[in-house]
């Protein structure tokens, strides 16, 4: 499975020995880079539990041993609310 952008994938010791503890992480980018038949450089975000971004990170690891993990796009048309309150001027200008 070679995740696309915006796709959660689950990261365990089947992927790469350096995930020997689990890590959910959030794809940005596939790139296209030669490496290994069956790895793949990936640009994303750790997550924590509750689907949040900790950390930005760029991985190798091997395609099949990817998992797919907990859905966190949004479905598609949907907006996230913005905060009460305040402006997009106001915003530009702080």
């Amino acid at each position: 499975m070679l995740p696309r952008t915006g796709d959660t994938v689950l990261l365990t010791r089947t992927a790469s020995v350096q995930f020997s503890t689990p890590m959910l992480f959030r794809v940005i980018r596939v790139h296209d880079w030669q490496t290994y038949h069956g790895w793949v450089w990936l640009d994303g975000y750790q997550l924590d539990a509750a689907g949040a971004a900790v950390e930005r990170r760029s991985v190798f690891v091997q395609v099949n041993g990817l998992q797919p993990g907990a859905p966190t796009r949004l479905p598609a048309g949907r907006v996230q609310a913005r905060p009460a309150g305040i402006t997009d001027r106001e915003r530009k200008v702080r």
